[in-house]
């Protein structure tokens, strides 16, 4: 699979998606100013990316901090977790990140050192470790959710061979491999599925204003072999009254408490559709998307984006001067529209509440 996201010993290398689907351009990262840059122009997108990408930001913006006080450390560390944040809004995996980042510091803090000195040696060296670990753990856990998702779709719209039609899936925006650091989320089950010999067709949806779905997921599953129609979000019903898809999988930027989820711009749509055909709508979903501080989906921080990204998003002015513009970048699909959230834990089914806190570990 393409890399996301990767580690050289000096840098965080990043595809620049911003380049897809014409061209494959790499990023070298050397600082917290270039990564939140990075983040904002959405170079590196897709929740779970984002928090990996921020844990390594933590990490370069502090590495070569010369403080020899843990007082100034934390300052910094601090400083640096709090700039990050104003990147983007919706994700939550961004805040779970940097949250887990300054955890890191504080409990390596309790463990004892010398002298201050070496403690911050210690303390970077530790929130480098963390940001390699996350990396790791998001390939572990979207291979699980694409277990989990695979064994979903073949009790739901059936097991298909060699010797069958493809099984239809939709999607909306990107929560593939590149929205990750590999396999994806809503892909997961696809790509482990076309491992084992299942054969998918997958409709993707082109996700306006900034056509995730047409430049990137189109890409990423062309690139593995996966055969893959691209169509304009408004063609999404036409697809769906002709029977071409048996499902639909979308990712999520966050879940809140009850099931309600975010999702890029045009997901509630999709959602209302399923539900009109009859067609399971499925949001896969790692725990740290999922945020229980939230009680519903109207608290979810929504990201409003520049209007040039709508007046002039084809590569000439479609907009004319003087005129409005309304650019939310995430939609909220309420449980009630999904049939179930399937996570590395396992799927879940409504009603969500209890099955959200059980897969978080909440009491």
């Amino acid at each position: 699979m393409i890399e996301t996201i990767a580690w050289t010993g000096s840098a965080v290398r990043l595809l620049d998606q911003t380049r897809l689907p014409v061209e494959q351009v790499y990023m070298e990262i050397t600082d917290e100013r270039q990564m939140w840059d990075a983040i904002k122009r959405l170079c590196i997108r897709g929740a779970p990316a984002i928090g990996v990408a921020a844990a390594f930001g933590v990490y370069l913006g502090v590495r070569h901090d010369e403080s020899d006080e843990l007082e100034a450390f934390d300052r910094r560390l601090d400083a640096v977790c709090d700039y990050l944040a104003t990147s983007r809004p919706t994700a939550v995996n961004l805040f779970w990140a940097l949250d887990r980042m300054r955890r890191v510091s504080a409990e390596t803090r309790k463990q004892g050192s010398r002298t201050e000195e070496q403690m911050v040696v210690k303390i970077k060296a530790r929130l480098l470790a963390e940001a390699l670990s996350m990396l790791e753990e998001d390939v572990a856990v979207c291979r699980a959710i694409g277990e989990h998702g695979l064994k979903l779709l073949e009790e739901t719209v059936g097991a298909q061979g060699e010797a069958d039609a493809p099984t239809g899936i939709l999607t909306h925006c990107n929560a593939g491999s590149l929205a990750t650091v590999k396999y994806g989320t809503a892909t997961a089950p696809i790509y482990l599925g076309a491992e084992r010999g299942r054969r998918f067709h997958v409709f993707a949806d082109e996700t306006r204003p900034l056509l995730q779905g047409g430049r990137i997921t189109a890409f990423e599953l062309h690139a593995a072999g996966i055969p893959t129609t691209v169509i304009c979000d408004n063609m999404a019903a036409t697809v769906m009254s002709r029977r071409k898809v048996r499902a639909v999988i979308v990712g999520t930027d966050r879940v809140a408490a009850n099931g309600d989820v975010a999702n890029k711009i045009g997901t509630l749509g999709v959602a209302v559709l399923a539900r009109h055909f009859g067609i399971p709508f499925f949001v896969a979903a790692p725990t740290s998307s999922i945020d229980l501080a939230l009680a519903d989906g109207s608290a979810i921080p929504i990201e409003e984006r520049d209007r040039a990204e709508v007046a002039c998003g084809l590569g000439r002015q479609t907009v004319p001067d003087g005129v409005d513009v309304f650019n939310p970048a995430f939609d909220v699909t309420p449980a009630d529209l999904v049939t179930a959230i399937i996570t590395e834990k396992g799927v879940l089914r409504p009603p969500y509440g209890a099955a959200l806190r059980a897969a978080c570990g909440a009491a």
